[in-house]
């Protein structure tokens, strides 16, 4: 299930593409976090850009498919297991569905499998991080290889880039080392 085609561009309510560039999600700044989150439409229909009703099922049906490489990953993710840091798995943000998300950093994290790497699958996993960006979240990804050979050091990559510092940043999680 997870090797999907990708959903459909990101659609306002008069039915235009959204990008990157004309988000309605930024706020006055160019950042993440405007009138959107706060309730206003801002242009999509609902009040909130995080886990839409409306692809719930989707999510639930990817949760309860996961690849190997997400199951593995998640094994270390779950319960706050890495240093405290609390992820969800399957959360979506608009339209697109992340593999992993930290909320109180606004990092997601992506696994890549081989369906990643036809042109299509490269222009939307860029137009999708660039999208992922203007709302301040900030995407690391791997090759589900990687977790496999190598799954350490994937969780040293997580720490490095959840310790490095990130305008939007909350406190950090209790037990956590500031």
């Amino acid at each position: 299930m997870k090797d999907l085609p990708p959903p459909g561009p990101l659609l306002n309510q008069e039915g235009e593409q959204v990008t990157a560039a004309k988000s309605p999600l930024l706020d006055k700044e160019g950042v993440g976090g405007g009138p959107t989150m706060s309730g206003d439409k801002g242009g999509f229909e609902g009040s909130h850009i995080h886990n839409k009703s409306a692809i719930k099922d989707r999510r639930k049906a990817l949760r309860n498919n996961a690849t190997p490489a997400e199951k593995k990953l998640w094994s270390i993710l779950q319960h706050s297991n890495l240093k405290g840091y609390k992820f969800r798995r399957q959360h979506s943000v608009g339209y697109y569905i992340l593999d992993f998300y930290c909320p109180s950093e606004r990092l997601a994290i992506e696994l890549d499998g081989d369906s990643h790497f036809t042109d299509d699958a490269i222009t939307y996993d860029k137009e999708r991080t660039a999208f992922l960006n203007a709302l301040n979240i900030r995407v690391i990804r791997f090759l589900n290889s990687d977790v496999f050979d190598n799954l350490e050091e994937v969780c040293n990559q997580i720490l490095t880039e959840l310790n490095t510092y990130h305008p939007k940043r909350t406190t950090p999680p209790s037990g956590h080392p500031s």
